[in-house]
């Protein structure tokens, strides 16, 4: 007998990892998915929820109708408040766009694609939690060979994030992405274990 709501994993892992793409398998596998990136995307297009409020708080970034990311970054550089006044305005939105989803979500499983997941401590919704992870080297050819992505770039991004091997310790459940196949074979056996048990 399937629980009352569905199963909740928390899906996370660092830059260059696989994790849009490990995402995208458990889509193909009729997992419904909910992506934090893309919650934030629809809260920044014209007509979004967002628009109207960063807009007060900063009328520059503003373009076309919907809030323009080159905008928010110049207010950042400049003024020391700037991130910390944009997240309260769009964390809360982020929150009610998640749990939305939840709520009608009628599956026995579903997925939260979440990056900062354990750095947020977003991980405490969630009834487990899986990272995908890959070697140094192949998370640097990955991430490098990008459009427009530099070494100083990287560097900056992954001393944002919390470490892989810390990731590692925390997570209920790790998928290597070394492969498509490798990776298809990993969700299909976690979402058969985990199934049973939503």
């Amino acid at each position: 007998m399937r629980a009352a709501r569905p199963f909740r994993l928390g899906l996370t892992g660092s830059i260059g990892m696989g994790k849009s793409t490990t995402a995208a398998l458990f889509r193909e596998q009729g997992v419904p998915v909910w992506d934090a990136d893309a919650a934030v995307h629809r809260l920044y297009a014209p007509g979004g929820a967002a628009v109207a409020p960063l807009a007060a708080l900063c009328p520059t970034a503003v373009k076309d109708g919907g809030i323009d990311r080159a905008g928010l970054k110049d207010w950042i550089a400049a003024d020391p408040t700037a991130l910390s006044r944009i997240e309260a305005v769009v964390h809360p939105l982020v929150s009610a766009d998640r749990d939305a989803f939840a709520t009608t979500a009628t599956a026995p499983l579903i997925v939260f694609d979440i990056p900062l997941l354990f750095e947020k401590g977003t991980e405490a919704m969630m009834d487990a939690t899986l990272l995908v992870t890959a070697p140094p080297a192949l998370q640097r050819a990955r991430v490098l060979a990008r459009p427009g992505m530099t070494e100083a770039q990287f560097a900056t991004i992954l001393a944002r994030q919390m470490p892989d091997r810390d990731k590692r310790a925390r997570a209920d459940h790790i998928i290597e992405t070394l492969s498509p196949d490798s990776a298809r074979a990993a969700v299909r056996a976690l979402i058969a274990y985990l199934v049973p048990h939503a």
